[in-house]
């Protein structure tokens, strides 16, 4: 389908930091370019490799084999771990993600998404809907950060469920550029997607100063109070935790007045 030109651009004039790179903020990017935005990619979060290796490709080579009836996933990071290590999720388990920012990452690379929960995008969330569709014992396969409280492993343990608990990465900070910490400073970026709460602490630690105007909009209700809890003032919440409700989110404001300054 042809795009329509004269269709209305909602975010037009507006610059966008966009704070994953990967599959997923490319997917991000076309959507903000579709409403007339400039998106600005700049990865504020990365993953390091676990401390134990050994475990986690023991573990996807259990996945791949179908040694699991689930598999659970709690950020859109452990996704890019799957993307990164070629990740075989077989017909036979079904996948879990934690929220819609989770779920898409797993749709821009390839994976199939069973679950996602309906209202409590969270591990007890996860954990409550999992227990209710699953009352029967299942194997499951939690994959999660070194800093993760075992929250979904505890309560799918204690519902008779044989759990594997594996840390799939360590989440690590990416300084982004002088460039585009000077263009959040001076109001140039005139607003900023927050889709998790390392990328707020992220956001918080490298802008430090970050104008009033400027619109700080987080994916939902969990991300804001995280966000909120470092130190941001959260401008917009997305009523839908999806890229289309956090864009959303953003186009109910005017655009900020912004220094458009001259860079060498």
């Amino acid at each position: 389908m042809i795009p329509d030109p004269h269709a209305a651009k909602p975010l037009k004039g507006w610059r966008v930091l966009v704070p994953r790179g990967g599959p997923w903020g490319d997917s991000v990017a076309a959507t903000l370019r579709a409403q007339g935005a400039v998106p600005v990619i700049a990865p504020l979060i990365n993953f390091a490799p676990s401390t134990d290796q050994a475990t986690l490709e023991q573990a996807l080579a259990d996945l791949a084999a179908g040694a699991f009836d689930w598999v659970t996933l709690t950020s859109a990071t452990t996704v890019d771990v799957l993307y990164a290590y070629r990740a075989v999720i077989p017909a036979s388990t079904r996948v879990a993600a934690v929220g819609e920012t989770t779920a898409a990452a797993l749709a821009a690379v390839g994976y199939r998404v069973d679950l996602v929960p309906d209202e409590d995008n969270s591990a007890a969330g996860m954990a409550s809907q999992l227990i209710e569709l699953e009352p029967a014992p299942r194997r499951i396969l939690t994959l999660r950060s070194e800093i993760a409280k075992p929250v979904l492993t505890r309560r799918l343990t204690e519902a008779g469920h044989g759990v594997r608990s594996v840390v799939a990465y360590r989440t690590v900070g990416v300084p982004v550029t002088e460039r585009i910490a000077h263009d959040v400073a001076s109001g140039r970026i005139n607003a900023i997607l927050v889709t998790s709460g390392s990328v707020a602490e992220q956001v918080r630690l490298q802008f430090p100063e970050i104008p009033d105007a400027t619109v700080i909009a987080a994916i939902g209700p969990r991300t804001a109070k995280d966000a909120r809890k470092v130190g941001l003032g959260v401008s917009a919440v997305a009523r839908e935790q999806t890229v289309e409700g956090l864009i959303t989110a953003v186009s109910n404001f005017p655009l900020p007045h912004a220094k458009d300054e001259f860079h060498l």
